[in-house]
Order: C-alpha cells, then sequence, then structure tokens
C-alpha cells in the first residue's frame, strides 16, 4: 500500500476532526485496517477503501495515489503460461516492412464461429480450453485484416477481430491479466471503430469498463460508459433488443464504477436507466456473438443488489434475495436467467452476505456449490477467499467439505 494512501487516509481524516477509532467506528470496521492503511502496510481491501471514504465523504479514487512500484516478491506463472498468446496480441516490429500472410483467402464465417465457441467455453467455465485455442484465433483474425485491404470484406475482417479481441480481453480480465487485456480491449474497440460499426465498438467498451474498474480506474470507467452510452442511445420508436441491452449494459458498467467511488446518487440513476433498458428488452436478451451480451430484468436486478453489498448492507442484500420477484429462481423460467458469469457472481454476494449477517452455513452452501459447478471461475474470485476466511473464524473445526473449498481457493497454501 501507497505511503500516499496513508497520507491521504490520515490528511482526509484529520481534516473532519477523527480520530482513528473515530473513523473505524463509523465506518463499521475494527480499529486495525485504518491503522495498517496509515502505517503504510499491504493487503487492505478494496471494500475497507470504500467503506472509509463514504465517511470521510470523498470519492474512493481520491483516497488512492501512485507510488513508486513495490519489488516483485514471485514470478507470475502465466508469463509463461500466455506466452504464444502474448506474441500473437504484441507481435514484435521492425523497419522491415511487413510481409502479406501466406495461403488461402481467409474464411471469415469458420473465424467468426470459432469466436462464438470460445465465448461459450467462457460462459460455461471452461477456461483452459480458452488459452488453448485464443493464440490461433488471435493469429487467424489478424491475418484476415491484413489480407483484405478494401471493400465489404475488409469491414468484415475487423468486426470479426474486434470480437476476437474482445472476447479474449475478458478471459484475461478474469484471470487478473489486466495489461495484457487493455491491449486487447483497446484494439478491439478500435477495430470496430474503423469498419463503422458503433454497437460493436460500444460492446468493447463494455469489456473496457470492466476492466478499469478491476484496476480500481473507478472515475475512467464511469465518465467512458456515459459518454458512450450519448452516442448510442436508443431511440424511443424502432430500437432493437441489441441496441436496449448494449446501452443498458453501459449503464450497469457505470453505476457499478459510481457506487464503489462512493457516488451513490449517481449509481442509482444509472441504475433507474438500466432498469428502463431492461423493461424495454422484456426478458433475457442473449447475444454472445455480436454484442457479448447477455441482459434483461434478471441481470438489472442483480447488479442493483450487488451494490448494497458494496455499500455495506448485507441485511438488504439477504432480504431482497428472497423477496425481489427477479432474483426468484423460479421466476426465471419465465424471464429468462442471467449470464452463468453474473449468476455466480450473484451467489458470491449473497455468501459475503450471510457470513456478516450471522450465518456462516449458508454462506458455506453457497461457496460449495459455486466451487462444484464452477471451478476454474470460482478459483480466480480474491472475494471468495475473504468469504472463507471469515466463515473459518466462526468455526471452531472445518468439515472436509470445507477444507476442500479452501484448497481450491488456495486459502491453505
Amino acid at each position: 500500500m501507497s505511503k500516499q494512501l496513508a497520507d491521504n487516509l490520515r490528511r482526509y481524516r484529520q481534516a473532519m476532526g477523527l480520530s482513528q477509532e473515530q473513523l473505524a467506528h463509523r465506518a463499521g470496521l475494527s480499529i486495525g485496517p485504518v491503522r495498517k492503511i496509515e502505517q503504510g502496510r499491504d493487503g487492505v481491501r478494496m471494500e475497507t477503501l470504500h467503506a472509509l471514504a463514504r465517511v470521510l465523504g470523498v470519492k474512493t479514487s481520491d483516497l488512492m495515489a501512485a507510488g513508486p512500484p513495490e519489488p516483485v516478491k514471485h514470478e507470475d506463472p502465466n508469463s509463461q503460461n500466455l506466452r504464444d498468446l502474448r506474441i500473437a496480441l504484441t507481435p514484435s516490429f521492425s523497419l522491415a516492412p511487413v510481409p502479406p500472410p501466406p495461403g488461402d483467402e481467409p474464411n471469415l464465417r469458420r473465424l467468426e464461429r470459432m469466436t462464438y465457441d470460445n465465448s461459450v467455453l467462457y460462459f460455461a467455465d471452461t477456461y483452459q480450453s480458452i488459452a488453448a485455442d485464443l493464440p490461433t484465433l488471435v493469429r487467424a483474425v489478424n491475418d484476415a485484416v491484413a489480407y483484405y485491404d478494401s471493400g465489404e470484406e475488409r469491414k468484415r475482417a475487423l468486426v470479426t477481430r474486434s470480437r476476437a479481441l474482445s472476447m479474449t480481453s475478458r478471459y484475461l480480465t478474469q484471470i487478473r491479466q489486466f495489461d495484457l487485456a487493455y491491449v486487447a480491449a483497446r484494439d478491439a474497440i478500435e477495430d470496430a471503430k474503423r469498419a463503422g460499426d458503433n454497437l460493436v465498438a460500444a460492446s468493447g467498451v463494455g469489456g473496457m469498463c470492466w476492466l478499469l474498474m478491476r484496476t480500481e480506474r473507478f472515475d475512467e470507467a464511469e465518465d467512458v460508459a456515459i459518454a458512450t452510452m450519448d452516442m448510442i442511445e436508443p431511440k424511443i420508436a424502432g430500437a432493437t433488443s441489441d441496441e436496449y441491452a448494449t446501452w443498458g449494459g453501459l449503464a450497469m458498467e457505470a453505476a457499478a464504477a459510481a457506487v464503489r467511488n462512493n457516488r451513490p446518487d449517481e449509481a442509482k440513476a444509472l441504475r433507474r436507466a438500466a432498469g428502463t433498458a431492461a423493461k424495454a428488452v422484456g426478458k433475457t436478451h442473449r447475444n454472445l456473438l455480436r454484442h457479448w451480451s447477455v441482459f434483461g430484468p434478471v441481470t438489472a436486478a442483480m447488479k442493483e443488489l450487488e451494490d448494497h453489498m458494496i455499500a455495506g448492507d448485507a441485511r438488504a442484500v439477504v432480504r431482497k434475495s428472497k423477496e425481489e420477484p427477479y432474483l426468484l429462481e423460479s421466476n426465471w423460467k419465465q424471464l429468462g436467467g442471467p449470464s452463468t458469469n453474473d449468476g455466480n457472481r450473484y451467489r458470491l454476494d449473497l455468501a459475503r452476505a450471510y457470513v456478516r449477517t450471522g450465518d456462516p452455513t449458508a454462506a458455506m452452501e453457497e461457496l460449495a456449490h459455486l466451487d462444484e459447478i464452477a471451478p476454474e471461475w470460482f478459483r480466480h474470485q480474491a472475494s471468495a477467499a475473504v468469504t472463507f476466511k471469515e466463515i473459518t473464524k466462526k468455526r471452531r473445526t472445518l468439515t472436509a467439505e470445507m477444507r476442500q473449498v479452501g484448497a481450491h481457493l488456495q486459502v491453505f497454501a
């Protein structure tokens, strides 16, 4: 944790005339996290910063500042595991002219199918297969763009590469390879813009916003999402489900950034916009190939519930999960269910809410279920490890199932 963060927190706290104990009490925390931050120590969770920012009346991003880089303590194993994908996404350059790709004319229909198949694998939590396929796919769409230099084939090749890179960026964001994910997201948006397809570009922006939030760039995520919403806002008459879903998805991204940045009023307004789009769609709209879209009333309700968790109102999360019609699985057959990722995230929020409202057994049931149905996704979730640790603090002994979940989360490593 940077010295600037320690200095910022101390300055805002003292400006309000609060002691460390008073600040911690108002934020619903013990004194330990506040002391840890002001001592410049590592291991402070973003959730803690959200709580402190709310008390201090500042944006979360105001508390954070860039400090000097810390020494790398452990080599990242993915530096080798993702070597082929890194080469495909960031090829070397020199002064020599780049020769055109050899071989026959690219089969764009086959590349579109490969992108769709990998999107399905992503939502099915099959990360190993995606990692094996992506280097070949990225090289192939690069060759396709290089092959066509004009006309409709050029535009189609650019859109095909944009979709492939958007999917690649989301996968890399999920496994915390943020710098490489940024390269893919940026290039995906640029390709769609060059092809003149604003809706595909906007879908890429949605992935970029998620990446920005995962790297604590809340101001930028909100601003970029809102600016793009303004550009693609659906017309009252004649708007398609794709347009409503893409616009509503951006509203959800902007709201998520705002609530994490201690801007609750802005977040509520953006949630209302997402709700309006969800009502216009009517039920879950799925378009994985063109717009990476799984959006509808159920998704909007789940994301709104997430705001309560971020605000520290775990009781509201538990209560609404039982009362909100859109969140009841018995209604999903009629309304259309969420994507697997959104559904898994919802269950993880429920687990965190259960343990914080005094029901560690229900929390553990949710974690064990996630470990069973989405093992690859589950082991990449830092908040799952945090929740597991909170559960174990309330249990004297661990069951075999709990030990297995802890081992998968590498809590016992």
